[in-house]
């Protein structure tokens, strides 16, 4: 979800911090292939890297996007700081496939100097703290957060950001909870498809009641949302604690698990089109994404908050 925001809404970013993440439109890689056939085989786990994500493929439908406007213009990655990970032991989404995400990036002009590319670390499927704690570095178990002696969060901020303070050793700021639901728009009376929980999540330091601030939305990975794991993504994860003393906002969005309409079982983000209104013409790859859509009226909403 963190390539497809980024890509799709570039103007509003200037960079993104991406955990075992295929490349954007990954599951439209091969025609023959139906999106979810696409997401759940060649976005996981190819046999080979032969089947692997159509890059030069993705590519080339990102620009033909770009131009038709469906999504905002490439040459708005060009300035941005992109930081992407693989760990050498995930068995759930194969390094061979986040590299593709990194030719990506590449291939659309963001330079190389901008990159941060590490596939060098024995972790499994997760985001990585230095909390001992937490689950043993090459494991993958939920809630997917595993101890490998760093902070990956504040890697990611320091990657996108540049110089930060040294993170707040005590919060001075507040975890809010708030009505996502507010943010769904009701695009048929099949609305729920969006999969999206009826509250999120924001961490608001104290400084940032007063002062301008920049917003980091931290979407988390399948099987994490507040729904399963409770509040252990959006509270001890570290980003809360170096966003306290850097002026940043950090926005926690929701999915969960739906095995209904729409099926969704284990809580991802939609990748492959589930939460299309129209089933036989899915958006979920563009600026009228239903997710994605709920996402930036977050983001509106906080910024009117901060004009007045």
């Amino acid at each position: 979800m963190t390539v497809q925001f980024h890509v799709v809404y570039s103007k509003l970013f200037v960079g993104a911090g991406v955990i075992a993440g295929g490349p954007y439109y990954c599951s439209g890689s091969y025609e023959s292939n139906s999106y979810v056939q696409n997401a759940t085989t060649t976005c996981l786990t190819p046999l080979t890297p032969f089947v692997g994500p159509n890059t030069d493929e993705l590519v080339k439908k990102a620009k033909e996007f770009a131009r038709q406007g469906l999504i905002d213009d490439l040459e708005n990655l060009k300035n941005d700081k992109v930081y992407i990970f693989t760990g050498a032991s995930d068995k759930v989404v194969k390094p061979l496939v986040v590299k593709q995400t990194y030719q990506f990036y590449q291939d659309v002009g963001v330079p190389e100097e901008n990159t941060k590319f590490i596939d060098t670390v024995n972790a499994g499927h997760a985001i990585i703290t230095d909390d001992g704690g937490d689950a043993a570095c090459a494991l993958t178990d939920p809630p997917y957060i595993n101890d490998c002696d760093f902070i990956q969060s504040h890697d990611i901020l320091r990657h996108i950001y540049g110089e930060l303070n040294p993170p707040a050793v005590s919060l001075s700021g507040k975890i809010l909870e708030f009505a996502q639901s507010e943010f769904i728009q009701d695009f048929d009376s099949d609305s729920n498809r969006t999969s999206m929980s009826e509250n999120a999540y924001a961490y608001v330091p104290q400084s940032c009641e007063t002062e301008r601030c920049k917003v980091h939305i931290a979407f988390h990975g399948c099987e994490q949302a507040a729904a399963v794991i409770g509040d252990a993504y959006y509270t001890t994860t570290g980003y809360n604690e170096i966003a306290d003393t850097n002026r940043l906002i950090v926005l926690y969005p929701q999915a969960e698990p739906s095995e209904a309409i729409p099926y969704n079982p284990k809580g991802c983000w939609d990748f492959w089109g589930y939460s299309s209104p129209d089933r036989d013409k899915p958006n979920f790859y563009t600026h009228d994404a239903p997710q994605m859509l709920a996402v930036v009226g977050m983001l509106k909403r906080l910024a009117q908050a901060k004009r007045r």
